[in-house]
């Protein structure tokens, strides 16, 4: 596994983080630990212009209304486009990648070589993966004529993949049972997986929290999803963010926007210093934890304030934080405990939720992986929650997992044959109106016959179960023989009890367009016949379509982003 240059002192860095440097005239200039020291090296007035992002995945899943237009704002507060950013981000694991590839194979190796596997949270809504597929095609990953040299894969459904394969000795089971539990340490966890099995995935990361449940079948050891995914916005940024509302709380909400303004790259060294302690937090941990404070921060409170941090802490109504003359801030484990409690509290809350789900009962194991699963914290909330339910396992390369996954994702797509609709898919239509079922104020009269507007043709409904290569077939009559682009608009809901497109619970959420130039032929009949077929079982929604009086292929399409 590459190791990556730079990092933080007594952190693994098999990962980077997910920070981006840009030159103030928005070029970009560097990604990970190197964009983040050469950020830090700058002179405080030249890194106020230079572009510098970090966090930035979140974004994808907390804009509801996500285009291909939406920004992203960097640490001095200026915006750029979001696709600009993710674009230069895979460009970079690229070069980096090929040039690997190259190395190590003594030749070079071309980007047409190579299939790529982007992984996303589960818990990603469409517009969010066709965004990252637009990236990936920007940054010259695959292009639109050559789609299937991408795959996007699902986080959780990746380390699940990867999970099931895991040798005995591979493993940590927080259950307190046996390690080798009667198996000779070679044996793969699978010896112990039969037909029927069913285990659940958490995935811990830097922004979400995803579940997904697998039940095992065999002979060939496929995959079927037995519970939509799941989860929410609350990987370890929530323990960040903690910090941050206690640093305010100490100094003043005022004096920390305005540092953050001026100060970024301080602002940035003073997180790396709370990153480093706080993955020393641990239950059982008696001393204090120490935090650098940048010399900058002390200087600007005093500016700011007239008064030093020392008389800001004695003042504080927060007595858990001391200074120390070192010039660290000193806090209790008992107060840094206090900081993960509510993304902790969060998660355990959303598995007792699940683990009340009919669908989700008779489970085996548990895997803990991502790369806030490696908190103490986190583990002994769980296992002292969950352990009575299931068998708690954590895999020894736990930030890894998601990553060796979804290279044995990439090799058989195919693995997982069954999936769960997340959400109710469906087009507006015309019925004919039904006294007593139907509404009056949707009633439409047209040449003598009564129709009833507004009704959802639903695709496929939430929580549905979905085989993969299973099609909804559905045709659709351009309005007059010339129209050769059809567009439809497709509604989405969370609720499978939906019946007209102006529910509450239903958004318009994209756009099915029908392109039908180049499949006329001389004598076309008056009334066409379009016949489309939508796939829901990959991890992308897919359409395809044929003139059913030509048998040509229609170019067909579902726009989730610029509807």
């Amino acid at each position: 596994m590459r190791r990556w240059e730079g990092g933080d002192p007594g952190v693994s860095n098999q990962k980077t983080p997910t920070t981006i440097l840009m030159t103030p005239d928005g070029k970009y200039h560097s990604f990970g630990y190197a964009a983040r020291d050469f950020y830090h090296d700058l002179d405080p007035n030249d890194s106020k212009q230079w572009l510098y992002f970090e966090k930035f995945k979140m974004k994808l899943h907390t804009t509801s209304d996500l285009t291909i237009e939406t920004e992203l704002e960097a640490a001095n507060g200026k915006k750029v486009k979001a696709i600009e950013i993710f674009a230069c981000a895979l460009m970079f694991f690229k070069d980096h990648a090929l040039q690997e590839l190259s190395d190590q194979a003594g030749s070079q190796f071309e980007n047409s070589e190579v299939r790529w596997v982007i992984t996303v949270p589960a818990i990603w809504k469409q517009p969010a993966k066709q965004f990252m597929r637009h990236a990936a095609y920007k940054a010259g990953l695959a292009s639109p004529d050559c789609p299937e040299q991408l795959i996007i894969a699902l986080e959780p459904e990746a380390a699940s993949i990867y999970c099931r394969k895991l040798r005995l000795h591979q493993m940590i089971d927080l259950s307190g049972m046996e390690a080798v539990n009667g198996y000779s340490p070679t044996e793969t966890l699978a010896s112990g997986i039969t037909h029927g099995d069913r285990y659940l995935v958490v995935d811990c990361g830097g922004g979400t929290v995803d579940l997904t449940v697998h039940e095992v079948k065999l002979p060939e050891g496929h995959l079927k999803e037995l519970y939509k995914a799941s989860g929410g916005p609350h990987g370890s940024i929530g323990v960040d963010y903690e910090f941050e509302k206690l640093l305010c709380k100490i100094f003043g909400e005022d004096f920390i926007e305005q540092f953050k303004i001026k100060r970024p790259a301080a602002w940035v060294d003073l997180m790396i210093a709370f990153e480093s302690r706080k993955r020393a937090a641990a239950p059982g941990r008696t001393n204090p934890l120490n935090i650098n404070l940048p010399f900058s921060f002390i200087d600007y409170y005093k500016k700011f304030r007239g008064h030093s941090v020392e008389h800001a802490l004695r003042k504080s109504s927060v007595n858990f934080v001391k200074w120390s003359s070192q010039g660290m801030l000193r806090m209790n484990p008992d107060a840094m405990n206090a900081l993960f409690k509510p993304t902790v509290d969060h998660i355990v809350q959303h598995l007792l939720n699940l683990f009340q789900k009919p669908e989700v009962s008779g489970l085996k194991f548990l895997f803990l992986v991502g790369g806030f699963a490696e908190s103490p914290l986190l583990q002994q909330a769980i296992q002292s929650n969950l352990a009575d339910k299931c068998r708690v396992i954590i895999p020894h390369d736990v930030g890894l997992t998601i990553l060796k996954g979804a290279v044995l994702f990439g090799l058989d797509p195919t693995i997982i044959k069954v999936r769960r609709s997340p959400l109710t898919y469906g087009v507006g239509v015309l019925n004919r109106f039904v006294e007593g079922k139907h509404p009056t104020e949707k009633l439409l009269v047209k040449d003598g016959t009564r129709w009833c507007t507004d009704v959802f043709d639903k695709f496929i409904t939430a929580d549905q179960s979905v085989a993969l290569g299973e099609t909804v077939k559905r045709s659709y009559t351009p309005a007059k023989p010339s129209q050769m682009i059809i567009v439809i608009n497709i509604y989405c809901s969370e609720n499978d009890n939906v019946n007209f497109i102006t529910d509450p619970s239903v958004k318009k959420c994209g756009t099915l367009r029908l392109d039908l130039t180049g499949t006329d032929c001389p004598s076309l009949p008056t009334r066409r016949e379009i016949q489309t077929l939508m796939q829901f079982g990959d991890t992308e929604v897919k359409a395809m379509a044929v003139d059913i009086t030509t048998s040509k292929c229609v170019k067909a399409g579902i726009d989730f982003l610029n509807y």
